[in-house]
């Protein structure tokens, strides 16, 4: 890198600290964590498709289709079960807690089953979030070395003192608006390394004369994931319903930009985008990342700069080393601005969630001015405490975007078989919902500590399996508890649902058939 790409990522990441700046007036908490519920739908989907395909995916899926042993365009099995997902989203979840004008999804539980309930998911969520915001400032401080030539933990400061600044002076708005722009900046650097990576390697059938043609199966059917992380199709499908489902409608990080849209009818032209829109954009991922390895995988030289067992150097040194000077820069501060939106947006999520649960506590909200300061205090807190726990991420999955996956899929079935259990089923008591909650985790804890041979894809629906049963089992002799049970509101016709559902058929099919049609595409 020269003096011209340290300029450009001077330059931006002070303007990215202009953002939070020019959106640090807020009043209320509404204000600070929903954005006044003025934000629209094209800005929120922009922002929706960052927080998970920006820095973490631009590194991660690229490296896990390239160099990543058992690797390949499997990784687009990861977005088949999405559309049925929105679908359950949007037929009651996400309505029904957009109608219900909390500023935290985990204020429904309270209101729907008891403070406790509340405050066990809530517990949950600050978790599994702050484990996996620390793996994104690992995953970025790669970046920082790798291009930078800084070590982790000048990377990790880095990082850190521009996240906490820009997190606590902006707020939802500037972490929206600052997500749609860099979505739209990561886009094109992806797209710029698809063709300088087909420019070096000598265009794509020199690609496909050298890839592993193990590399080009996108969906395993051979395979239920009974035996260890083979991506089979069965648990991608079934663990990705799950996953998904509980991460966009249960996990405040995510939800956070459903309940800032101004009305159901924005909600709901998000989410179908977010449905339609996050294939391609993974497949134009997984392009360049089997582009990419298969000119790594043919060059020493090159594979030598890149750790053994750490595939996630592969974009970091590509960059560096074929990328011309300014667009080195260019790229560089996208991708940490990217990802340090998705930081903020999850900071200030958990933020949210630490300021409601502690008004819960006290029974009583304070004023606006004290409101903002907690909030303000919070977000520091939460951001001090995710970068000690960066310092240890890079040893739970072979790949970044792993270990996050696997972590949320310890938590994401249980979570979302509550909420379900709350909006669907009138009987469910807060015992029971609890009672059930917390032997799901349990198990897939279980699971996961001993060593199971198990696909953790699978831990997904496990756990909601386990909740959904035990908590409705418990039901039949414990009476509800609850006196004030919400309305459940109704987002999307049946239709629709049949469109979504329809829509990743339709994904299943390419992708079993992507092989055939990139053997056939060489051959003409």
């Amino acid at each position: 890198m020269t003096w011209l790409d340290y300029t450009i990522i001077g330059i931006y990441l002070a303007g990215l600290l202009l953002l939070g700046v020019v959106f640090r007036q807020q009043k209320s908490g509404n204000d600070y964590f929903l954005g006044g519920r003025s934000l629209s739908w094209p800005t929120l989907t922009l922002s929706v498709m960052a927080t998970q395909l920006s820095a973490i995916s631009f590194i991660s899926a690229p490296a896990f289709v390239g160099l990543r042993e058992g690797g390949g365009l499997i990784w687009l099995s990861y977005e088949l079960a999405l559309p049925i997902a929105v679908a359950i989203m949007l037929w009651r979840l996400l309505p029904t807690l957009h109608n219900a004008g909390v500023v935290s999804v985990y204020d429904y539980l309270e209101k729907r089953f008891s403070r406790s309930t509340r405050l066990l998911i809530s517990f949950v969520f600050q978790l599994s979030r702050s484990f996996a915001t620390a793996i994104m400032i690992y995953a970025i401080s790669l970046i920082l070395q790798g291009t930078m030539g800084l070590t982790q933990w000048h990377s990790i400061m880095i990082i850190g003192v521009i996240t906490l600044i820009y997190s606590a002076m902006g707020g939802m708005k500037a972490v929206v608006y600052g997500d749609a722009i860099q979505m739209i900046l990561i886009l094109a650097g992806a797209a710029l390394c698809l063709w300088a990576g087909l420019d070096a390697i000598g265009g794509w059938t020199e690609v496909m004369a050298n890839v592993d043609p193990q590399r080009l199966v996108a969906a395993n059917t051979e395979s239920a994931g009974w035996s260890g992380s083979d991506f089979g199709l069965l648990p991608m499908i079934f663990g990705g319903i799950i996953l998904y489902a509980s991460y966009y409608g249960c996990d405040q990080s995510e939800a956070q930009r459903s309940l800032s849209s101004r009305n159901l009818g924005d909600l709901r032209k998000m989410l179908l985008a977010v449905a339609f829109l996050r294939f391609p954009i993974t497949l134009l991922y997984c392009t360049t990342g089997l582009v990419i390895g298969t000119l790594v995988l043919q060059q020493p030289e090159l594979q030598a700069q890149i750790p053994a067992n750490e595939p996630d150097w592969m974009m970091p040194v590509f960059i560096i080393e074929y990328l011309p000077t300014g667009l080195i820069g260019i790229l560089v501060v996208a991708i940490m601005a990217a990802a340090m939106s998705s930081l903020s947006s999850a900071i200030n999520s958990l933020a949210a969630v630490t300021v409601e649960d502690l008004c819960r506590l006290r029974n009583a909200k304070p004023d606006n001015a004290t409101y903002m300061k907690y909030a303000r205090i919070a977000g520091v807190g939460w951001g001090l405490l995710t970068l000690l726990l960066s310092l240890y991420a890079g040893d739970i999955a072979p790949t970044v975007i792993e270990a996050i996956n696997k972590i949320g899929s310890v938590f994401y079935g249980p979570v979302l078989a509550v909420f379900l259990l709350g909006i669907q089923f009138r009987s469910v008591s807060a015992k029971a919902a609890n009672t059930g909650l917390t032997l799901g985790v349990l198990v897939n804890v279980t699971l996961w500590l001993s060593g199971s041979p198990l696909f953790w894809f699978w831990w997904n629906l496990i756990g909601f399996v386990i909740t959904m049963v035990v908590a409705l089992v418990i039901s039949r002799f414990i009476p509800n508890d609850v006196r004030h049970i919400l309305p459940s509101v109704r987002g999307i016709s049946v239709g629709t649902v049949a469109m979504l559902v329809v829509w990743s058929g339709v994904l299943v099919f390419i992708c079993l058939q992507i092989p055939d049609w990139l053997l056939a595409l060489n051959v003409g």
